[in-house]
């Protein structure tokens, strides 16, 4: 809104304003994103107390369950701090009329509600004394395949619309179809149906595994703060015809617009980090959790940086990972396990770290990864 009427007031669409930097306004979305979330936090976390809504983690495992005792008296569904945060600032500092900022708002609100359907379903049925813990695995699947599917089909298509020519294998393909990979030149070219598999799986994998890791207090805020700065470089450096270049990436038309996207994640994140921190006043839930991991994929799969991800993402990827390889090994062994407990946080918890040294720990994890993925930009 704010870009549009600075666009009214001068009258012209180009020229040296800050405000059409991206990066300028993707740095003003951190700040007023914090400030947004700082601002609602006593208000919203206030009013998720007095309706009841506290978390109610069940880990499956009793020593666990001991530690955890006290969660039940902080309320969840603190996601919507985010989420208002980050809506209000793409609405306020993004371009509007730019497709992929559309679209990110799309798979945001999409995830949004479906994880805050999830929370609200694993709160009253407890209330009410039933057994349904949320929405069923292949349920909230479903959802996240379908969300995929729609992000893979428009965005292949848009890019279609938008061409910008790069060279692999001395061919020239349309830099959208090609998938970025770490310290490689030229990347894979992909067509449609790879496109939508790829698409699928990032967005449900990153989805679920920023779930996993939301286990204690301010894990999953702090790695995604990290996670969220460095794709907003990398939005901007992509969105950047002579920066994309130089770099050896694949320039993708307007997707520099994505480092406001960002900005306002990261914002938001730092902003609930202030409750969330260790004693937590709240948690996000499935409500942050879902659409916070859904639109930092979105954005690697809109950028061409899918497989950056996983290095920028490393913690996340421990985490699923951790969880695959338990339920995995459990049931082939007939019940014998490989850690403590997944995800794997709760492992080295349960193995004598207290809450604070696992989650800062990790924090340092992740921003070693988040370091990686930044020099690897130049080591191509």
């Amino acid at each position: 809104m704010l870009y549009h009427l600075f666009d009214y007031w001068y009258g012209s669409p180009t020229g040296p304003y800050a405000y059409k930097d991206a990066l300028f306004r993707g740095t003003s979305a951190i700040l007023l994103a914090f400030v947004v979330v700082w601002f609602l936090g006593p208000r919203v976390i206030h009013e998720l107390r007095r309706r009841g809504i506290g978390d109610q983690s069940e880990f499956g495992h009793k020593a666990l369950n001991e530690i955890a005792a006290d969660r039940g008296k902080v309320p969840t569904m603190g996601g919507v701090l985010i989420l208002a945060a980050i809506l209000v600032c793409v609405l306020l500092l993004a371009d509007l009329t730019n497709y992929y900022v559309r679209m990110g708002m799309f798979c945001l609100v999409w995830l949004g509600i479906l994880g805050g359907v999830d929370d609200w379903l694993k709160l009253t049925t407890k209330i009410r004394g039933g057994s349904r813990d949320g929405l069923k695995t292949y349920e909230k699947l479903l959802f996240q395949v379908g969300l995929g599917v729609l992000l893979g089909i428009f965005i292949y298509r848009h890019g279609q619309q938008n061409i910008a020519l790069a060279v692999v294998g001395g061919e020239s393909v349309e830099a959208f179809r090609i998938l970025n990979v770490p310290f490689y030149k030229q990347g894979i070219t992909l067509g449609l149906p790879a496109f939508l598999v790829v698409t699928v799986l990032v967005t449900a994998g990153t989805s679920n595994a920023v779930n996993l890791t939301d286990g204690m207090d301010g894990l999953a805020a702090g790695c995604m703060a990290l996670c969220s700065l460095v794709f907003m470089v990398l939005a901007y450096i992509g969105g950047d015809p002579v920066r994309a270049s130089n770099l050896l990436f694949p320039y993708i038309p307007l997707t520099g617009e994505l480092a406001v996207l960002c900005g306002a994640m990261l914002g938001a994140c730092l902003g609930f980090l202030w409750y969330n921190c260790h004693p937590a006043s709240v948690f996000m839930g499935d409500t942050g959790s879902l659409p916070l991991g859904g639109l930092i994929g979105y954005v690697a799969i809109v950028t061409r940086q899918e497989l950056m991800l996983f290095v920028v993402g490393g913690i996340f990827v421990i985490e699923a990972v951790s969880v695959i390889l338990q339920v995995g090994y459990f049931k082939l062994s007939g019940g014998k396990r490989i850690f403590r407990v997944a995800p794997i946080h709760h492992h080295f918890h349960l193995g004598g770290w207290t809450e604070t040294q696992t989650v800062m720990r990790f924090w340092l994890l992740a921003a070693i990864f988040a370091g990686i993925a930044l020099v690897t930009v130049k080591l191509r």
